[in-house]
């Protein structure tokens, strides 16, 4: 038996960023919970923006920088049917970088701590120009850590994340199950929005940002996965739950 098998553990990314989170409990045993507390919603115009610079051959641009799955998504469908980016391209995290992969695009660099301060400490150093793929509510840390290794940043914001309330058979589930993961701050401020300040008994985050975030709302975070990463938060629960038996 191991430590997360028969536990019920609470996903609560976006419908459509569930299914890798969800596979990686169930794999270890897990028995996820799906509460989606974020939508993303496309931004009108955004993908039309990163069509016109895919026109233009991405002019004077040497590197498109990609912060989630959304943005690789919207970068996709920019680009068309036989996807062809002329800029280097990097992504934050691996789950990012797999999109662009997978639609056959080379992807030349993906951070070990897979955030945006990674991100930053590994892009090389500026003169040029970055195209930045982003939600409209991101974070300024890419920009500015960018922006201060003498890159000029272009950003372009082609989908914003807004809260979801879950029907409450849902909201009752997510109360009675053993753990929660949070893989973003926005999902933590809709958490509490929904629920308040009560949690199943133990909370983990994705990382210091998240957790950051979480407390700010009024949350008490047991655990911050020390790989900021998808599988880095399971394998966090897991040996956490490990060293209680």
């Amino acid at each position: 038996m191991g430590a997360l098998d028969g536990r019920r553990v609470v996903v609560t990314r976006a419908a459509d960023q569930a299914d890798h989170l969800a596979g990686l409990l169930r794999a270890r045993g897990a028995e996820p919970v799906v509460v989606p507390l974020i939508e993303i919603q496309p931004v009108a115009g955004g993908v039309a923006a990163l069509t016109a610079h895919l026109a233009a051959g991405l002019d004077g641009i040497d590197w498109v920088a990609v912060t989630s799955p959304n943005g690789a998504g919207a970068l996709l469908a920019a680009a068309g049917a036989a996807p062809s980016v002329p800029a280097r391209i990097a992504a934050v995290g691996d789950a990012t970088a797999q999109v662009l992969r997978d639609a056959g695009l080379q992807v030349d660099l993906v951070p070990a701590v897979q955030r945006a301060d990674g991100l930053v400490a590994e892009f090389p150093a500026g003169p040029g120009r970055v195209l930045v793929v982003q939600a409209v509510d991101a974070e300024p840390a890419l920009a500015d850590g960018l922006v201060a290794k003498g890159w000029h940043v272009i950003p372009v914001a082609p989908y914003r994340s807004v809260p979801a309330r879950p029907p409450a058979a849902l909201q009752l589930a997510a109360l009675a199950a053993d753990a929660v993961l949070f893989a973003s701050g926005s999902a933590a401020t809709a958490w509490v929005a929904v629920f308040g300040t009560t949690t199943p008994p133990l909370v983990v985050a994705i990382g210091p940002r998240t957790a950051a975030a979480a407390a700010t709302a009024g949350l008490k975070i047991d655990l911050v996965a020390a790989d900021h990463s998808m599988p880095g938060l399971v394998a966090a629960l897991e040996s956490h739950l490990s060293t209680l038996e």
